[in-house]
């Protein structure tokens, strides 16, 4: 034992000897504050407290510290090497290497050194790990790090859930939800990297089930009970003439005595379906497990041909589709905008041009401000000069929000067009509930999916002018 500990002496005096340089000692300290901090975080995530809500920690923790670490380790091994070959050179090799003594000064002089950059080093390791992992939760991050996400981050701001973080609602809680979101950034990271992303980028199944993020803050099961829900439009005459709709939702649920109602009421329990395609328009097959545990299957198309594809449990997001991220149809962009005074309805068929320009195809963003804003001014200047010379302001107002909504549903090197994200609520501008309601979804004993409207809705006022119900109701 004596010889063994005596050998290691021996090989470990040139090491600190060639190893007491700036250099070796730096890496040292590099090497030392990485390894510090990724103890910390394994203790941390031992207890259950390693931040599993942010899908990239792993990047950080995993894969740039242990780099880290080794580049530490490689600077201490160049340091080594550098004085060594300096030495030699310059004929300085000592024929016997100083003792490994606390109370050597040149010795205790390097220990120093290596103890006070560590600190340092593990300072600045820890906190710019801490802010990066901070950073990496934020909704800047997911939007604006990578180009490619620019549709989703626009059409987020105007959903209804823009206060809500990214997180939230792409990566669900746990150790499984952790590993899944943190393999899936990676490979996107990668995707961008090497620039071999999708264009369109579609969801195509890929998000957590709605038990897991959904209902952390709704209940799909309160009672709602009907909703009236009012929208207006205009047309394509000169006069941009204003109509109103309004629709009673039965929107339902379970009221206090457990019965279920509704919509919400309807789609409660178990129901699976198989999707021909990966966007979930086209159903081919449903799947509604009865309170006795029988399943009753639905067809579409011919019931004595096999349906094939993946089962999938029908949850919140099936139809709320679009609630973290609103793209809107042309139409309804435009009906929205006129309701609240730009484009303003006082300018002749603005309307029918708005929409005019908003479904022709520019090609990029840059050209569709310069055309559409050229476009509508040379329209009012030409066909209306009376209008242009009194209302140039709201003329510029109208091209300034026609330029926003084609800005916030258009972007063309991700190949996003109008229809490109339909809205699976209500069925006017896509598919929506007629995926399965539709009529020809059919179970054996004749038994369809209802397609009768009255079952979701009533339909109160359809394209009036002055609907008394509104004046009834204090709302024109």
């Amino acid at each position: 034992m004596a010889d063994e500990g005596s050998f290691r002496k021996e090989w470990l005096r040139p090491f600190f000897f060639y190893g007491n340089n700036w250099i070796s000692l730096l890496g040292g300290a590099i090497t030392t504050a990485s390894a510090m901090v990724l103890v910390g975080f394994w203790i941390v995530s031992f207890f259950g407290h390693g931040g599993s809500s942010n899908p990239y920690l792993g990047i950080i923790f995993e894969l740039i510290l242990p780099g880290i670490f080794v580049a530490g380790l490689v600077t201490i091994l160049v340091g080594i090497l550098t004085r060594r070959s300096y030495l030699v050179v310059t004929d300085q090799v000592p024929s016997f290497f100083p003792e490994i003594s606390i109370h050597d000064p040149i010795f205790r002089q390097g220990l120093d050194f290596v103890v006070v950059a560590t600190l340092i080093n593990f300072v600045i390791v820890g906190t710019a790990c801490y802010r990066g992992v901070a950073y990496m939760d934020t909704v800047s991050f997911c939007g604006t790090t990578c180009h490619v996400m620019s549709p989703e981050n626009t059409a987020y701001h105007i959903s209804s859930h823009a206060g809500v973080a990214c997180t939230e609602c792409h990566v669900a809680p746990g150790t499984a939800g952790y590993i899944h979101a943190k393999v899936n950034g990676t490979k996107q990271l990668l995707e961008v990297v090497f620039h071999n992303y999708p264009t369109p980028i579609m969801a195509d199944n890929k998000l957590p089930a709605a038990a897991a993020t959904c209902l952390g803050c709704h209940n799909p099961a309160s009672f709602i009970g009907d909703k009236l829900h009012i929208s207006s439009s205009y047309a394509n005459d000169e006069s941009n003439s204003q109509t109103y709709s309004l629709t009673m939702l039965h929107v339902g649920g379970r009221d206090a005595f457990g019965r279920l109602s509704g919509i919400h009421g309807a789609h409660m329990g178990k129901i699976e379906y198989i999707s021909t395609d990966s966007s979930n328009q086209t159903i081919s097959w449903v799947g509604k497990t009865e309170s006795d545990g029988s399943v009753t299957e639905f067809t579409s198309g011919d019931p004595k041909k096999p349906v094939t594809g993946q089962r999938r449990t029908m949850d919140c997001i099936d139809c709320h589709n679009t609630v973290g991220h609103a793209f809107n149809t042309p139409e309804d962009a435009l009906n929205k905008d006129m309701t609240l005074g730009a484009p303003s309805a006082s300018l002749p068929f603005v309307h029918k041009e708005g929409l005019a320009l908003l479904k022709e195809n520019y090609g990029s963003p840059e050209v569709a401000q310069a055309k559409i804003t050229a476009k509508l001014i040379t329209f009012y200047r030409s066909q209306y000069p009376a209008i242009w010379n009194s209302q140039q302001a709201q003329v510029n107002a109208a091209a300034k929000t026609l330029v926003k909504i084609y800005d916030s549903n258009i972007f063309p090197d991700m190949k996003v067009g109008w229809g490109t994200h339909p809205n699976n609520i209500g069925h006017t501008d896509s598919p929506g509930c007629f995926r399965c309601h539709d009529g020809s979804h059919n179970a054996k004993g004749s038994k369809t999916i209802t397609n009768d409207c009255s079952a979701c809705h009533n339909l109160l006022v359809s394209g009036e002018l002055h609907p008394k119900l509104l004046s009834d109701l204090g709302l024109q």
